[in-house]
């Protein structure tokens, strides 16, 4: 016997109405490229967002067809991921940070026939557009007057689209099922691939991510979302603002300290959403000038790992959370986030920070277990590390245009070897590729950067595994100092001892002006390999250390 209750298809479209239904006066700020700050509500984007949808229609969208975007967080972009998905055509975000040569690769794997682009992006679209012969009109995010004078064919412009059509767009019934956006992985081994998410697993992880042991975020918020769209959908914040009636606000393309911490003291952002590295720069920025944000309680960290000295220092300094979270492009991406158990509250404030360090523990819809090398379960011990697998409901089943699924059993491999304790907070101790084997122990690479970037002269630092004669691998520390400091070679090492194992101590560091990071904002420890490449142990070394 089946239950006797409605069944309506969970698609995003049904977000951006209960929004305007009944959170239409709440307000969407944005940074805009042409200069204003553009402000108007719930209302206004759900209107506006019909008119693009019969534009693009008009232009040939149908249900199936991909149209990209290569644009920064802001209300044309928000407009578009309600507008493109929402006739059954499918939003691909492209992220514009990467090579010309990767991106018109990636618009021509997914087949773009639309690409929608920000001006700060122009000079790139000319470039990229005669590799890429399946788009068949690009159009420019902004009014005439703003019209970039670019040598492509089928150049329109997205104000005038919207300005030739009648806000009475009617959403189409979809199957839930159906695809509803693509993005694609970072790609640092061959080439990027496509995740293909569908309108129920969009809405499922909208859902279970907004619940208050996950993000926590109700329509008394004021949500600022700095990762950006083209970042795994900004973590799905475009989706949960409506959801919840939350006023959002959009950062545009500057995402340095300072531009970060005037607009959100301007606009009384009470949650944000970002790598470690912006709100690195935002630390430096608050240090620098001995100012305050009242307003801000929670900023959620991922993409990396997060230094603790970072997580401390807001806290303690600023009265400011910074909550790990964890995921990946191919989960939608929200697989943990760091929340604290009613049991937990009790323990004192350096048992609680032990804990809030972690990536976290799983919301409703996800489910993670740690495995050996044979595929063995591994005990929930919290000291056990092995390979991360996944497997839930916006987990992915297979990449786009790739017959061969990666599951194995069922379950996604994530490629990062993390612990699980008996409470389900899981910790990365490394992504299996930058573990370092030393003498047949594994030295986590994350334990290593983070005591070196608790050094208060140390910026950034990342660890490498490095051929040795004798141990297979030792680990060398490659560290940016912050600017106007000083500090040597054993000064550096010196804040290792008590810390870890004496065999994890690295036997070298080298110091570099800056560390590359990859289009997602992870230090690209391929390229610090490539910079490294020549590196020889000096010699004498220190003296051996066994396990």
């Amino acid at each position: 016997m089946q239950g006797q209750m409605m069944t309506l298809p969970l698609t995003l479209a049904s977000l951006l109405e209960h929004a305007e239904r009944y959170h239409g006066d709440t307000e969407i700020v944005s940074c805009t490229l042409e200069g204003p700050v553009h402000r108007y509500t719930y209302a206004d984007a759900h209107r506006r967002a019909r008119q693009a949808a019969s534009a693009l229609t008009r232009l040939g969208a149908r249900p199936g067809s991909r149209v990209g975007t290569l644009a920064w967080n802001g209300f044309r972009h928000f407009e578009l991921y309600y507008a493109i998905s929402g006739t059954g055509a499918i939003t691909h975000t492209v992220n514009p940070r990467l090579f010309p040569e990767q991106i018109s690769w990636i618009i021509g794997d997914a087949a773009d026939e639309v690409v929608c682009f920000d001006l700060s992006f122009a000079s790139l679209v000319e470039t990229i557009a005669k590799d890429c012969p399946s788009v068949k009109h690009w159009v420019a995010m902004t009014d005439r007057a703003h019209m970039p004078a670019l040598q492509i064919a089928n150049l329109l412009c997205y104000e005038e689209l919207l300005a030739a059509e009648s806000e009475h767009f009617s959403w189409p019934r979809l199957d839930e099922q159906s695809a509803a956006t693509l993005c694609y992985t970072s790609g640092t081994t061959g080439n990027p691939k496509g995740v293909l998410y569908s309108h129920r697993a969009t809405l499922l992880h909208t859902l279970s991510s907004s619940l208050p042991d996950a993000l926590a975020l109700s329509g008394r918020d004021v949500l600022a979302p700095v990762v950006p769209m083209f970042h795994v959908n900004a973590w799905g914040l475009p989706y949960s603002a409506p959801l919840v009636g939350a006023k959002l606000v959009f950062p545009g393309a500057n995402l340095d300290g300072e531009s970060i911490f005037k607009l959100f003291e301007r606009e009384g952002v009470t949650f944000s959403a970002g790598v470690p590295t912006v709100w690195l720069s935002l630390q430096q920025y608050m240090r620098q000038h001995c100012v305050r944000l009242p307003a801000l309680q929670r900023m959620v960290v991922g993409g990396a790992a997060c230094p603790p000295a970072l997580m401390r220092s807001f806290e303690q300094e600023f009265g400011i959370r910074l909550q790990h979270a964890w995921g990946m492009t191919e989960l939608s991406p929200t697989g943990t986030v760091n929340t604290l158990k009613a049991s937990q509250l009790p323990l004192d404030e350096e048992a609680r920070f032990a804990i809030g360090v972690k990536q976290g523990r799983p919301p409703f819809g996800v489910e993670l277990k740690t495995v050996d090398d044979e595929g063995n379960e591994l005990p929930r011990d919290g000291k056990t590390a092995g390979a991360l697998m996944v497997r839930g409901h916006w987990v992915i089943e297979r990449y786009f245009g790739l017959e061969k699924s990666p599951l194995v059993d069922g379950w996604f491999p994530t490629g990062d070897v993390a612990t699980l304790d008996a409470d389900g907070f899981m910790q990365i101790t490394d992504r299996a590729k930058d573990v370092i084997k030393s003498g047949g122990e594994w030295i986590s690479s994350i334990d290593l950067e983070n005591i070196a970037m608790s050094h208060p002269a140390v910026a950034e630092a990342a660890a490498l595994g490095i051929a040795h004669p004798k141990w297979d691998e030792r680990p060398l520390l490659v560290v940016a100092l912050k600017p106007g400091q000083a500090v040597s070679r054993d000064e550096v090492l010196a804040h290792y001892p008590g810390k870890v194992a004496r065999f994890c101590i690295p036997d070298d560091v080298v110091f570099i002006e800056a560390l590359p990071h990859t289009a997602t904002g992870k230090v690209s420890k391929v390229l610090l390999r490539e910079h490294l490449r020549d590196y020889r142990w000096p010699a004498p070394q220190r003296p051996e250390v066994a396990s």
